[in-house]
């Protein structure tokens, strides 16, 4: 492989950075990706499952070149979903068709094997924690934790939420959505817990009401990963009172505020594993754009992070990661160009994503959300009648 110019650093090696080095490298164009963590495998947890969009991160794998391996590791009756109320009361329940390839579900610790098993090894620098970045007349300068700075003529943001590169293009910071998560799980669940298994079932289960929800997924590694939702305060996480270092009392705590749900929902909470991880849900202002600035742009959370209420953040990244690598194929040696054909297309794309990720937050942790999402798929239905209708 060849060094080809401009000289592309990519900051960060989650899903996004990692899908830009290889669709990158698949065009022979080397690209350099600067990942925090030691090592691969330093962060044991990857997070929970995915749902790959065909328009988005589906295409973005193809464009990889990496079908095959994708298919291998897919959970099609992932896209199982069941809808309780606090009650226990069954509103809804979808199950997926045999094969079903529409929205398939993948670990993210599987899809970002999957990536980085494609990716040249040698572009990838570990230990390497953005501290600074400074622009040099086009150009930019990267100074990490190991006191070593790189110099770079194409910088890429692809380092999340709190993102060292953003400031180089916009002023923007994460804000409060309003909802804080508490991350649990339950480990083997079919052998530990059968009763939850069948609860769950094969894809997710959504209790929702009261401001509040519990909404678990399978994962592909026997595991239930579940989210318990609470419309609160930013610092509620932290004033709250809640031993999260104590995993006992913790469950306890928890479970004062939901004592007059079913107890087979809230088993959920009373069984789940000494792995609790406080996570307040954050957002960029929605239509968030900026004007291209040469020789830096962003991918994923760092250009767009939103709710995970429209399933979109990871199908987003994969999807800037081709645009953008795209955009360098088309206009070599020419960074300013390739900037801003991507961005243009990028801010199109992203806001109704954007919009729907803040909508259906609203929706979901809500007084009444179990009635807007039953609402909301009445509406969904009625469009995709009048769609059959018309096709006929």
């Amino acid at each position: 492989m060849h060094r080809t110019t401009p000289r592309i650093a990519i900051v960060g090696g989650g899903l996004g950075g990692l899908t830009l080095a290889r669709v990158l490298q698949v065009h022979g164009i080397e690209a350099t990706v600067y990942e925090a963590d030691a090592a691969r495998h330093a962060r044991p947890s990857q997070g929970g499952t995915l749902d790959m969009h065909p328009e988005s991160g589906q295409r973005a794998l193809r464009e990889a070149g990496l079908t095959a391996e994708f298919l291998a590791g897919v959970r099609p009756e992932g896209q199982d979903m069941k809808l309780f109320d606090k009650h226990g009361t069954l509103l809804r329940e979808e199950a997926a068709r045999e094969n079903d390839m529409d929205r398939p579900e993948i670990d993210r610790g599987a899809l970002r094997s999957i990536l980085m098993d494609s990716v040249d090894p040698d572009s990838i620098r570990w230990g390497k924690k953005l501290t600074k970045a400074v622009t040099l007349d086009g150009r930019s300068e990267l100074h990490f934790a190991d006191g070593t700075v790189e110099i770079c003529d194409l910088l890429v943001g692809a380092d999340g939420a709190w993102s060292r590169v953003r400031p180089l293009v916009t002023d923007a910071k994460p804000e409060h959505s309003g909802v804080n998560f508490v991350e649990i799980g339950i480990t083997d669940v079919d052998r530990t817990q059968s009763a939850l298994a069948e609860l769950v079932g094969r894809g997710s289960l959504y209790a929702l009401g009261d401001n509040k929800g519990i909404m678990p997924q399978r994962n592909g590694d026997g595991r239930i990963r579940a989210y318990v939702a609470f419309r609160t305060h930013e610092d509620w996480l932290t004033t709250c009172g809640i031993p999260f270092d104590r995993p006992d009392e913790a469950r306890a705590a928890i479970l004062e505020y939901f004592t007059d749900w079913a107890p087979e929902l809230t088993d959920l909470i009373r069984y789940c594993d000494d792995t609790m991880l406080p996570r307040p849900i954050m957002q960029l202002p929605v239509g968030l754009t900026w004007e291209s600035k040469p020789g830096v742009t962003l991918i994923g959370d760092a250009a767009h992070l939103m709710s995970p209420f429209a399933g979109a953040g990871a199908n987003l990244a994969l999807l800037d990661a081709v645009e953008l690598a795209l955009a360098v194929v088309e206009n070599p040696g020419n960074p300013v160009a390739s900037i801003e054909v991507y961005e243009k297309a990028m801010h199109e794309y992203v806001l109704p994503e954007s919009q729907a990720a803040s909508h259906h937050l609203d929706l979901m942790i809500s007084p009444d959300g179990d009635q807007q999402m039953m609402a909301l798929f009445k509406q969904l239905d009625a469009m995709g009648a009048e769609g059959t209708d018309a096709e006929r």
